[in-house]
């Protein structure tokens, strides 16, 4: 039997397996040099002035938008089209999460569709990368700037993606601050695990902050400096335990040098799928904005469904039986029942979003499949319209 194929996998070698044991073999499990320089190298690639890594990109945005200080009750707003994280942030810090429909052809938010839902409250924008597709940032930013609204992009999609202006998406050269995920489907893994990046030195020390339980040892940051002696440390405000592990930072560290080598990859398969599947008439293949540079975390199909006659619960099925993994990215946010029991959401909110979800489907794509991996894919999911 052929070896299964699913959406997304990780891809560890013997330098990565080196660079755990190493960590292993030394003094420092966590809280050790592995953090700060994985750090350094994650804000060195990126071009931005700091990296806080802590425990998962949800961690990431929970902190994120905290660092901000904004007042309870204020506005957030940010995409249907994506993971529940990237709203239920808001609400950890008691905000209301606020939604803009997205863009057609990218699946990403919509600068129009943002100003029609700012309010006086608004105190925070999320775009998306969603499937490593560079939101419309330029725009985005110059609405923000205008309003006085502070923007956190949630960039788990986008490791080694390029805004139109060629600087590395996490650069924050259109944000206060941008959020990265880990998680063994994305970019590069550090098991489980994300970062916050920032060119803003006061936000940089607030996350430090909160990622540690609000606690410091930093001499030159005591509010009552004659407490104590060596040992002394202070909680100055509510944090959380957020903290990654040296394990998992010498892992990112490794990862991070095949970075380049692994979108490569990824842009090789996105070829070769294009060339047959963006010619098939019930299929609409993923877009890359031009000028953009997508690292595509995700290959996001949509099939008209009612032209093959088929569900796509059957063609899931269909493609299952030749051993091929798809997935769903992702149910509308704001039709989850949690959002609609307690934010007021309803069916027919974001009417792009839903007719998008209603085609999308994501087909397999990793830096390890074969060449021939890929071409049982694509034979599969030509047979979808026999």
């Amino acid at each position: 039997m052929e070896q299964f194929i699913g959406y997304g996998k990780q891809w560890i070698d013997d330098d990565d397996i080196a660079a755990v044991q190493e960590v292993l073999k030394s003094d420092f499990l966590t809280q050790g040099p592995r953090i700060g320089e994985f750090e350094q190298a994650l804000a060195h690639y990126l071009g931005a002035r700091y990296a806080v890594v802590v425990s998962s990109g949800t961690a990431a945005l929970h902190l994120a938008v905290l660092a901000l200080s904004l007042s309870k009750g204020k506005q957030g707003i940010t995409t249907p089209i994506t993971f529940a994280a990237s709203s239920n942030c808001l609400i950890y810090n008691g905000l209301k999460p606020g939604f803009a429909d997205i863009d057609e052809n990218t699946y990403c938010i919509d600068p129009v569709e943002i100003e029609k839902h700012i309010a006086a409250g608004t105190g925070v924008l999320i775009p998306v990368h969603f499937a490593g597709q560079p939101a419309r940032m330029r725009e985005i930013y110059e609405i923000a700037q205008k309003k006085g609204i502070f923007i956190i992009e949630d960039a788990s999609h986008a490791l080694g993606s390029r805004y139109d202006n060629g600087k590395n998406v996490g650069s924050c050269c259109y944000s206060d601050m941008a959020v990265f995920s880990f998680h063994p489907v994305k970019t590069i893994t550090t098991g489980e695990g994300g970062a916050v990046t920032t060119n803003d030195k006061q936000l940089y020390e607030r996350l430090l902050l909160l990622r540690n339980h609000g606690i410091t040892k930093d001499p030159g940051k005591l509010k009552l400096p004659d407490a104590g002696g060596p040992w002394y440390y202070e909680m100055q405000e509510l944090g959380y335990n957020y903290r990654i592990t040296d394990i998992q930072a010498a892992l990112g560290l490794s990862q991070l040098k095949k970075l380049d080598e692994f979108v490569r990859r990824r842009r090789e398969i996105i070829a070769m799928y294009n060339q047959t599947l963006a010619n098939i008439p019930w299929l609409t293949a993923p877009y890359e904005r031009p000028g953009v540079f997508s690292a595509f975390h995700l290959y996001v199909i949509k099939i008209d469904f009612k032209q093959i006659d088929k569900t796509r619960t059957r063609v899931m099925q269909e493609l299952k039986a030749k051993g091929i993994g798809t997935q769903v990215h992702y149910i509308p946010v704001h039709l989850q029942p949690y959002y609609r029991e307690n934010w007021g959401y309803k069916p027919g909110d974001f009417p792009r979003a839903e007719q998008y979800y209603h085609q999308c489907l994501s087909i397999p794509l990793y830096p390890k499949m074969t060449d021939e991996d890929v071409h049982r894919v694509i034979d599969a999911i030509l047979d979808l319209g026999h």
